[in-house]
This record gives structure tokens, C-alpha cells and sequence, in this order.
């Protein structure tokens, strides 16, 4: 096992597994995929750890076995965050151009940033993202960079994520406790846009939902950025849920049939067909009806996407997403759950796949890989960043997340 400088590692601790997905950078600069190590979750439920020793062991499982596919020492990894207390909300900053000749410096765009992520969070929050959007200069919109244009006012826009600071922390704290440091945080939203979404893509419109077994993360990008992000604790562990009570029988043999028979429409076909049930020994029952179990999830998913659709219509977004939407996570391989969300949104459904990434084909064709995969991806902008010497991603926002990563090491 040997240590490459140019590996970088994505780490998603999910409610139903841990993935650690293991990129490297070639010597051309493209990022391929070279290793993937999974655990079976046991300590997280809706997205965040329940039981710390358990996450603990999980997550130490899913780096070995990413190590040895990889060939690789892991030692540290761009963390996925998740968590119904994640929110994202837009703002604007403004700041008044003081020179005589009223010419735009790089020193004016700083101050409008800074103005713009001067937000009055309760004090139990913290930043995750503050993500730059466009410019204005004396109210021309769509201003991409202002810099040594003439104005009086230069204003711009910005996508902030926020969570709550401690439960930011139990994630963090996780990770650090086994030797290994946290390069970043990243809301799983972001992540899988950054794992399925082209550049045209981004600026036509498109809506990614990554349906998760505990949480389903959302985002909006048009004009080739970050408009919306959001959080539903809502995922495939609540279908279950809902057949095992609608159903009557134990949430183990829901999960299995929902895995055999499920889909996200009850259509003509499964009317008056049967699902026989057979005990532990292998003795039949009773038989279940198969329109019964798909009406079951079909009210689940149609509740969840059209909360996400509403919101989206409440914020003026829909009309603008014109390439469609993206669905990611395990959640995205259940039977027609496309005609489904296309139903709700009125607009052409794919499930997701990564995109200009190279490397293992049984990761990049899966939809519940997307996080992690979206993780490399971020963590090869930040290294190519730190190649060339321009500086950090989000100045403010670095040691921000600096700040809440020294602190969770410190913690006990």
C-alpha cells in the first residue's frame, strides 16, 4: 500500500450504508475513480449519527476496504453532510464604489462578498456553502465579473447552507477519532449535482433529487449556479415504514418485498395479482395484493415530490428548470419512480449518472454512488485550486468550516 498525493477521498455516511470513494488525478489533470469501500450503516438514522461507536465502526470498514481496492492510505477525506436541519436560503450584499473615477477594484467585489455573508444566523449555526451567484453594477443583472467596470453600487448575490453547529460536529468528530483528517464539508445536495450535471446542464435548469434510505436532498441550478437547496427527512426507510404498517407484517419482510415487488406506480397490470407470504419455515401464509403495496408507496413518493415541487413553485423555480430533473440515490432504481416525478413536475426524468468522470463503471452507473462520487469531484477542484496557487474557495467560508472541523477535534 502506498500513499499518492494526488488521491482524494469522498465520504458519505449514509442511513443505510457508509461509501468511501477513492479518485485520483492523472498527470493530464483528469479525475477517474479507482476505488469504493462499503459498510452496512448501523448508527445513522435520517442522515445523522445516532450511535457514535457503531458510525464509528462502519466507517472505519468502508476506508479499509476502499484502501485495499484503492492501493491506497487513506488519510483524510472530503466529508458529506446531511440532516433535516440543513437549510439554504439566497441573500445580497452590496457595497458603494468610493473611488473618484467610480472604477470597480477586485478590493470592491471582496467587501460586497463579505457584506453579502454577514448574516445573522442564531448562534447555534454555522455556514456550510456561501456560493456566489451573479453580479450587479448600479442594477444591471447577470454581471459576471465587475471587475474595472464603471459604477457607484456593486451588489451581488449569493446561495447560503447552513446547519446546526453540533450536529455538524458528531459527523466530523466521527472521522477524526480514527486518525484521520477532515479536509472539508459538503451538504450531500451539492455533492450530487456536482457528480451528475454537466455545465449546460447547469445553466439550461435542472433539479436534482437524491432519494436516500433516510433523507431526500434537492437542488435547483440555473444560469449555471445554485439557486435552491433543501432537505426532506423523508427516504426509502419510510417506505418500509408505511408497508409494514399498511400491509401488517414486520418491517424486515416490508423492506424485502418493497426490494422484489415495488413500484412507484400501481398500474393496470397489478390489478388483482398476488404476492404470496410464507413464514420463516418457509410455510405460505397469506397472499398480499400487489396493487395494495404499490398504491402503498405511491402515495409516499407523490407526497414527497410534490412538497419538493411546491416549494419550488412558491420560489418562482420551476419555469426555469428546462433540461429536466435528475434523480439520484437507491431510491432512484424503483420501478417507474421516473413517469412518477414526471407526473408531479411536468418535465422529462432521468436517473443520474456521473458525468465526465472516469474510472470504476460499477460505481459511476449507480445512482446511490452519486454523494460520493460528487465528493471527489469537489475535492479535485480544491486540489487543482491549491496547484495553482489561487487562493481558497470562499475565504470567509474556509475558516468558518475550519473553525467548526479544530473543534470537533478538540472535543471529547
Amino acid at each position: 500500500m502506498f500513499d499518492r498525493s494526488s488521491s482524494i477521498v469522498g465520504l458519505d455516511i449514509g442511513t443505510s450504508k457508509v461509501c468511501a470513494v477513492v479518485g485520483e488525478i492523472n498527470e493530464a489533470g483528469v479525475l477517474s475513480i479507482v476505488g469504493l469501500g462499503q459498510a452496512k450503516s448501523r448508527g445513522v438514522r435520517k442522515g445523522e449519527i445516532v450511535d457514535f461507536n457503531l458510525a464509528q465502526e462502519d466507517i472505519r470498514n468502508a476506508i479499509v476496504e476502499a484502501e485495499q481496492m484503492a492501493d491506497v492510505e487513506i488519510r483524510s477525506v472530503y466529508l458529506g453532510v446531511t440532516g433535516a436541519h440543513i437549510r439554504g436560503f439566497n441573500n445580497r450584499g452590496f457595497h458603494p464604489v468610493a473611488s473618484a473615477d467610480r472604477e470597480i477594484v477586485e478590493e470592491d467585489v471582496e467587501d460586497a462578498i463579505k457584506n453579502a455573508k454577514a448574516i445573522n444566523l442564531p448562534a447555534e449555526n454555522r455556514i456550510i456553502h456561501v456560493v456566489r451567484q451573479h453580479f450587479l453594477v448600479d442594477g444591471q443583472e447577470g454581471v459576471v465579473n465587475p471587475v474595472n467596470m464603471q459604477g457607484s453600487r456593486v451588489e451581488v448575490d449569493v446561495h447560503v447552507v447552513h446547519g446546526l453547529f453540533n450536529r455538524l460536529q458528531n459527523p466530523i468528530r466521527a472521522v477524526k477519532t480514527l486518525q484521520l483528517e477532515v479536509e472539508d464539508i459538503i451538504f450531500n445536495g451539492v455533492a450530487s449535482a456536482l457528480a451528475l450535471l454537466n455545465t449546460e446542464q447547469k445553466e439550461l435548469g435542472s433539479l436534482i433529487i437524491d432519494l436516500g434510505s433516510g433523507v431526500t436532498e434537492y437542488v435547483v441550478y440555473t444560469r449555471g449556479v445554485i439557486k435552491h437547496t433543501g432537505v426532506l427527512a423523508v427516504g426509502g426507510d419510510h417506505l418500509s415504514n408505511d408497508l409494514a404498517y399498511g400491509l401488517k407484517i414486520p418491517l424486515g419482510r416490508a423492506e424485502q418485498i418493497k426490494i422484489d415487488f415495488g413500484a412507484a406506480i400501481a398500474d393496470e397490470r397489478s390489478k388483482g395479482q398476488t404476492i404470496a407470504l410464507s413464514n420463516d419455515l418457509g410455510i405460505h401464509e397469506r397472499n398480499l395484493s400487489l396493487e395494495h403495496l404499490r398504491r402503498i408507496m405511491s402515495a409516499r413518493l407523490e407526497e414527497t415530490f410534490e412538497i419538493i415541487a411546491e416549494e419550488l413553485d412558491t420560489a418562482g423555480l420551476l419555469a426555469q428548470i428546462r433540461d429536466g430533473v435528475f434523480l439520484a440515490g437507491g431510491c432512484a432504481r424503483i420501478p417507474e419512480i421516473q413517469k412518477l416525478a414526471s407526473r408531479i413536475f411536468g418535465l422529462p426524468v432521468q436517473v443520474g449518472r456521473a458525468s465526465s468522470i472516469s474510472g470504476l463503471k460499477s460505481a459511476l452507473d449507480q445512482p446511490e454512488f452519486a454523494t460520493g462520487i460528487g465528493l471527489v469531484r469537489y475535492g479535485s477542484f480544491e486540489w487543482k485550486k491549491r496547484l495553482s496557487q489561487k487562493g481558497t474557495l470562499g475565504g470567509g467560508l474556509k475558516s468558518t468550516i475550519g473553525q467548526l472541523i479544530r473543534f470537533a477535534g478538540t472535543s471529547s
